[in-house]
């Protein structure tokens, strides 16, 4: 069996000529397990930071990537579903583009997930760009159940403080 370089594939994967998809995927089944994770994260960490010019090119890619690895789920169950999730992130990325002018896409952004309907705990994501929170906006709603809430919000004002913050002036320390 030939051995396969993982490192790269991604970015060669990228200036493909149309057509050699299936050579490719034919290298990527041939390098096994190690090369075919390389590759997916590889192009995860493209879904996460492309920006909207970038967007038909990542339809593109990942069209180009389920005809070269159509069967990635036999490599590991895991990525069974593994196009039908890009497709969805990408195609949600693209919805947070349409719903947010390039000019409101400045400050900090954070992801929050709550299920009203239970007493489980809001799952929040402070302290993110823009992208990064499109990308985990995307990510999550991909699975989001029919109560769960998604929601992507620019934060206005922050203040932050932990325990170890000194005490205002002026004030007795609460509870004792």
């Amino acid at each position: 069996m030939p051995i396969v370089k993982a490192d790269g594939l991604f970015a060669r994967f990228r200036e493909l000529e149309p057509g050699e998809e299936a050579a490719f995927g034919e290298e990527l089944r041939a390098g096994g397990f190690s090369a075919v994770r390389v590759f997916l994260e590889d192009f995860r960490a493209f879904l996460k930071q492309y920006d909207e010019p970038l967007q038909e090119e990542a339809e593109r890619l990942i069209g180009r990537g389920r005809a070269a690895l159509p069967d990635a789920g036999r490599i590991s169950p895991s990525w069974s579903r593994i196009w039908s999730e890009f497709t969805d992130i990408a195609a949600y990325k693209k919805d947070v583009f349409n719903r947010i002018p390039p000019d409101d896409r400045d400050g900090e952004w954070q992801v929050l997930i709550d299920n009203p309907f239970t007493n489980g705990q809001i799952a929040v994501y402070p302290g993110l760009s823009f992208l990064e929170a499109a990308y985990l906006y995307a990510y999550f709603r991909t699975d989001l159940m029919p109560n769960e809430v998604i929601r992507m919000q620019r934060v206005h004002t922050v203040l932050t403080d932990s325990g170890r913050s000194p005490e205002p002036r002026g004030g007795e320390r609460r509870g004792g």
